[in-house]
């Protein structure tokens, strides 16, 4: 596939999309300003419940944050744009998963090897997801009003297989030990590239998917469709050769972000959102306030839904994590409250999750640190006292973004036993780092 990967439009709320609209989007107006009323200063922060954190409440493992690296369709990123998106320093972005396409002819495969090369060697983890697969696999079908649909041929599943771990193979001796690798990006949405129904799905993986030397991942659905992965849970043999239910949130509610069937059948397997940009593509992603809803998706992908990872779209475009300049965006300082702080193997913990209207706060355990994050998307400052349990931490390190500032380091503050109170600024997002 050679056109550009369709970038949705939509102002306000996702929305199922019926397609994907093609953008030129390169750097956008910076910094916008926000109409809403916000708090004088001076004024007095409103009080909350205190945020209780937990940390023998112990949740799901996380494998990090990250994006999407596609060269075929927007350019590689260069090689001081790779340490701003793998870094973990002061302006770095922290990321610590890479996800590159698994292009159809093997010709290809050396388009992203450098950019993925570089994430491992900064520590990242890379995944890698297929379009299609090579042509002469392929047939075409009638698929409603769509004459040229593009499916799998059932005689080629174990030949796609190989392929599938032939790639795999090639990254490996190239320096590049691929963490997993997809079945099919959004077979779901395949009207640009190739479909898959959850039963074709399910006879992959139970059939051939156990071939492939790496963990393997689907179904990758582009709404987090339960009807695609459902059957995979459902499917003992399916779900022996699969390591990693893969989700796309494109328009996906919050409501929708629980998953109890892989709460009750999911055991050994991780949980990962692969895909997603929010809270759309036609703007800046320095417009603010607005950047802070990534901040609150983030937060229910991790509390909502228990995903393990969350993984942007393209890292560099003009509403993703990193400015077409190189320079980080807003929605990646959002990012980096979480990618900088909660690195592969923390614990998400157990923590009051909606202190005060408008305020989200989650916890993280790693080793003998306690890490929160708490999104403050209100037109008030909020005084939040928080108490981490069986603590005896005296002091709390943070790190702030709000209009003015990007995940800046601020002064220490006193704690008493695991206990502090601080002033969360309105409209802000700040990480905080203390023992446990």
């Amino acid at each position: 596939m050679t056109r550009a990967r369709k970038e949705h439009v939509s102002s306000g709320p996702p929305r199922l999309p019926s397609r994907r609209t093609v953008l030129a989007l390169g750097t956008l107006p910076v910094l916008a300003a926000t109409t809403a009323a916000v708090a004088p200063p001076g004024a007095a922060a409103a009080p909350a419940a205190t945020a209780v954190v937990d940390p023998s409440a112990r949740r799901q493992t996380i494998r990090g944050f990250g994006g999407m690296n596609h060269t075929a369709w927007i350019g590689d990123l260069t090689a001081a744009q790779r340490d701003t998106a793998f870094g973990t320093g002061d302006g770095r972005l922290g990321f610590s998963l890479l996800r590159i396409p698994v292009p159809e002819n093997q010709a290809d495969w050396g388009r992203d090897v450098a950019t993925a090369r570089r994430a491992s060697e900064l520590g990242a983890s890379v995944i890698a997801s297929p379009w299609n697969p090579p042509a002469h696999m392929v047939e075409t079908f009638v698929r409603g009003d769509q004459t040229d649909a593009r499916r799998l041929r059932y005689d080629m599943y174990g030949a796609y297989a190989r392929h599938l771990d032939d790639f795999t193979t090639h990254l490996r001796n190239n320096g590049v030990n691929l963490y997993g690798i997809s079945v099919q990006n959004e077979p779901d949405y395949a009207h640009d590239w190739t479909w898959w129904t959850p039963g074709e799905m399910v006879r992959f993986l139970r059939e051939n998917a156990g071939s492939i030397g790496t963990r393997v991942i689907a179904p990758e659905s582009f709404q987090y469709r339960k009807n695609m992965s459902d059957p995979i849970l459902n499917d003992a043999a399916a779900l022996a050769n699969t390591d990693i239910i893969g989700a796309h949130l494109y328009g996906t509610s919050f409501a929708d972000f629980p998953y109890p069937l892989f709460r009750q059948k999911g055991a050994g397997k991780e949980l990962w959102m692969t895909e997603v940009y929010y809270p759309n593509s036609s703007d800046s992603a320095d417009l603010w306030p607005q950047a802070l809803d990534v901040g609150e998706h983030i937060h229910r992908a991790l509390v909502d839904g228990g995903f393990q990872a969350y993984v942007w779209w393209y890292i560099r475009r003009g509403y993703g994590p990193m400015r077409e300049d190189g320079g980080i965006s807003k929605r990646g300082a959002a990012m980096a409250h979480f990618a900088r702080f909660v690195r592969p193997g923390h614990v998400r913990i157990e923590a009051t999750a909606n202190p005060a209207p408008n305020v989200h706060v989650s916890a993280y355990l790693g080793g003998s640190t306690v890490v929160i994050v708490a999104v403050n998307k209100g037109a008030a400052a909020v005084s939040q006292q928080f108490s981490v349990a069986n603590s005896t931490a005296s002091s709390v390190s943070s790190w702030l973004t709000d209009a003015g500032r990007n995940v800046s380091p601020q002064s220490p503050a006193g704690a008493s036993n695991g206990t502090f109170t601080v002033t969360l600024p309105a409209r802000s997002m700040t990480t905080f780092s203390t023992t446990a």
